[in-house]
């Protein structure tokens, strides 16, 4: 299936490589999910799994927020653990636990027996739900694909699932370094080539998620998880679009995650966000807005909206977005509201 070209004139591929826009782009991580009434009705009839097995639903999941909350962008509905299905391991979500990994992989042994992954073959269903989207959307806006990072991807497999402590990842890491860097390697080898095989498809600009690398001193950052990102974007880059570096509680982290690469920094709410930009200066931001704030009154929801964009001061190379994902129960309307008030306080006529 063709899709249609490339839209650099769109505000937010041109906030991503930091020109001009004639208003703040918005858009929300998990901006489709439980939260939308839309949604819950496809999951009464079909498990998280099988709406990113099947195209076509994945596709319409992904375009319901467009439809509904006038964003700027739209990101793939999917999951950062789908690479790991091919890899061998057993993924299940259950409920009130969220993803459970039956085979966690924590020995040599565990990492030699991953399997090699063909992106176009082992996770074509995504792919196509890439082109699905793409057509549909026809240049309203542009279409983010994405992956998990290397460390956050390796998080759940070595813990079997999600973690507080990460007491088996760091284990692994201090105790067997060989194996941790033996299972890195594969997974950015794994998690590059689903990426570009994401952007072949038609996606516009992807974001890495290391939600968890916020867990890391900066020097085992470094040591243990820098390198494998730094990778994945060093492969992506000849392929030209836009790349978003998204982490949480990385305040300490955004000098070593700006080495790690990508054009845009994810910035959580724990820091300011001219205080962050400042610590990345050459590089576009993304966020930060406090996800709970959407739960706040309309008053105060305005009042944290205004600071978010007062820091950012309308210099070139903002993106709003909240410093992680909306939360279940969140109101669709304060989520519309949100749009609407960035959209207001910034247009600035053509750049």
């Amino acid at each position: 299936m063709a899709v249609s070209p490339v839209m650099t004139e769109a505000p937010f591929l041109r906030a991503a490589r930091r020109q001009p826009t004639d208003v703040t782009p918005v858009w929300f991580m998990r901006q489709a999910g439980r939260y939308m009434a839309e949604y819950r009705a496809i999951r009464e009839h079909h498990s998280l799994l099988e709406i990113c097995a099947r195209p076509a639903l994945a596709a319409e999941v992904t375009l319901q927020p467009v439809e509904r909350l006038g964003v700027d962008a739209a990101i793939l509905f999917a999951d950062i653990l789908l690479p790991i299905v091919p890899l061998g391991l057993s993924l299940e979500f259950t409920a009130g636990e969220g993803p459970v990994i039956r085979n966690p992989v924590r020995t040599a042994r565990d990492v030699a027996a991953l399997r090699a992954v063909d992106a176009e073959t082992d996770l074509g269903h995504v792919l196509e739900a890439v082109r699905l989207v793409r057509a549909e959307l026809a240049g309203r806006v542009p279409l983010i694909g994405f992956a998990g990072a290397p460390f956050t991807v390796a998080s759940y497999i070595v813990e079997g699932g999600a973690s507080r402590h990460f007491l088996e990842t760091k284990k692994l890491m201090y105790g067997a370094p060989d194996v941790w860097h033996a299972l890195m390697g594969k997974l950015s080898e794994v998690l590059a080539g689903y990426l570009a095989g994401q952007i072949r498809a038609g996606a516009q600009a992807v974001q890495l998620f290391d939600s968890w690398v916020g867990t890391l001193a900066p020097a085992d950052y470094r040591a243990y998880a820098l390198p494998y990102t730094r990778a994945i974007f060093e492969r992506l880059r000849p392929l030209g679009v836009p790349m978003i570096h998204f982490g949480v509680g990385t305040a300490s982290l955004l000098q070593l995650q700006r080495e790690a690469g990508g054009d845009v920094i994810g910035l959580d709410w724990t820091i300011p966000l001219d205080a962050g930009w400042a610590r990345v200066p050459d590089r576009a931001v993304q966020g930060n807005l406090d996800p709970v704030a959407l739960f706040a009154p309309p008053a105060e929801l305005q009042r944290r909206v205004r600071e978010v964009l007062a820091r950012a001061a309308g210099r070139a190379g903002h993106i709003f977005n909240l410093g992680h994902g909306i939360l279940p129960g969140t109101p669709v309307d304060h989520v519309r509201a949100v749009v609407d008030m960035v959209h207001e306080a910034t247009a600035r006529g053509t750049p």
